[in-house]
């Protein structure tokens, strides 16, 4: 499967003590670069979610946000601390002897004392089977966005090589009969230059000027490096580097080919081949 470097997925879960929430997003980048924003509670999970992560990608710039929002326990659910509750009693009767001027304690300063319904503090190392669990499924939805994407830039290259086998197999036959009748034209001016057809002189510089126009080579090549193409999207996987690489190829033989140009169509299909590079190469850009 092709994979973009664009993706995006959020998942939550609910617990008993509140809800977990973990979001990925990623852009496109040279290298695979992470950035967590987790809260502190949780700081402990930041590598076992980058093994995660790391596992399944290789390129993009990817932003995991994990959070934890914490739920009050229902009213029916709250148990008074019996032990903790005996001793406040104590405390209070003892300090309103000692001194009777002191007010008791409210009922509001007794249920709001610390412990007084027992350890309500959450284990956050409880938590990490259920963090990774949720990221494998949001790595899963997230995989699945950036490999949808990835399919349409695929699609999207493959427009663009059969486009440029049209032009290559559109000049190819032309290029022999325009390089004849502008070898032909070459000699007669030569001719006319130095009064001898048959001169040495004349014969040498139009072999020169023959093989220094003669672009088959070119043409080939090009052929050989869209098939490379294909084969590496057939492929799959991460292939953005391979690609990237096959662009600055294409791109050489499209500018030879504009340089070694004789005639008007061959210039001109040096151009158009240029623009469906630089295109195809945007695309390519955003593919892991």
């Amino acid at each position: 499967m092709i994979c973009s470097m664009t993706g995006y997925a959020v998942k939550t879960r609910d617990l008993s003590r509140g809800t977990l929430q973990l979001e990925l997003k990623s852009v496109n980048s040279r290298y695979l670069d992470f950035h967590f924003r987790i809260a502190e509670d949780l700081r402990a999970l930041e590598m076992p979610l980058r093994e995660l992560l790391a596992s399944r990608l290789t390129r993009g710039k990817v932003e995991c946000r994990l959070s934890f929002n914490a739920t009050a326990l229902r009213g029916e659910q709250l148990e008074l601390n019996d032990v903790l509750f005996g001793s406040l009693k104590a405390l209070d009767a003892r300090v309103r002897a000692e001194l009777p001027d002191a007010s008791p304690l409210s009922v509001g300063e007794v249920l709001r004392w610390p412990g007084m319904f027992g350890d309500q503090s959450i284990d956050y190392a409880a938590l990490n089977p259920e963090v990774l669990a949720l990221a494998r499924e949001a790595l899963d939805d997230f995989t699945a966005t950036r490999g949808r994407e990835g399919e349409k830039l695929a699609a999207m290259i493959v427009d663009r090589v059969n486009a440029m086998r049209d032009i290559v197999r559109r000049v190819a036959p032309r290029i022999p009969e325009a390089q004849a009748l502008f070898t032909d034209k070459l000699r007669q001016r030569l001719t006319e230059a130095l009064g001898n057809a048959n001169d040495d002189r004349i014969l040498q510089e139009v072999a020169v000027f023959a093989t220094r126009i003669d672009v088959a080579e070119e043409l080939s090549r090009l052929t050989t490096h869209l098939d490379e193409v294909e084969r590496i999207l057939k492929q799959g996987g991460a292939c953005g580097k391979r690609l990237d690489f096959l662009m600055q190829e294409l791109n050489r033989e499209a500018n030879t080919l504009g340089s070694k140009s004789a005639v008007t169509e061959v210039s001109q299909a040096s151009m158009d081949l240029k623009l469906l590079i630089e295109q195809m190469r945007e695309q390519i850009q955003n593919l892991e």
